[in-house]
């Protein structure tokens, strides 16, 4: 157990950030699931900049790499477009 007051705030806040980034990581999963199932183009199309937004700050924040966001904005442009 840690001994110093800090450690022990630091413990609490580390439990509550990672609280947060989790919560936030399942909300765009569940969007980008939402985006991928849509088979109306002009709802995709209304969907896609904010499923975008959400990803860049997840990487702004360092939840997920900026490579993978990168790789998966790709992936839904790509898939919006062909349909």
């Amino acid at each position: 157990m840690a001994n110093h007051k800090s450690a022990l705030k630091r413990i609490r806040r580390n439990e509550a950030v990672r609280l947060r980034n989790r919560y936030q990581h399942k909300t765009v999963r569940n969007a980008i699931k939402k985006l991928r199932n849509e088979e109306n183009k002009k709802e995709a199309q209304k969907q896609l900049p904010v499923v975008v937004g959400m990803i860049d700050k997840l990487a702004k924040r360092n939840i997920i790499h900026s490579n993978k966001a990168a790789n998966l904005k790709s992936k839904l442009m790509s898939q919006v477009a062909a349909m």
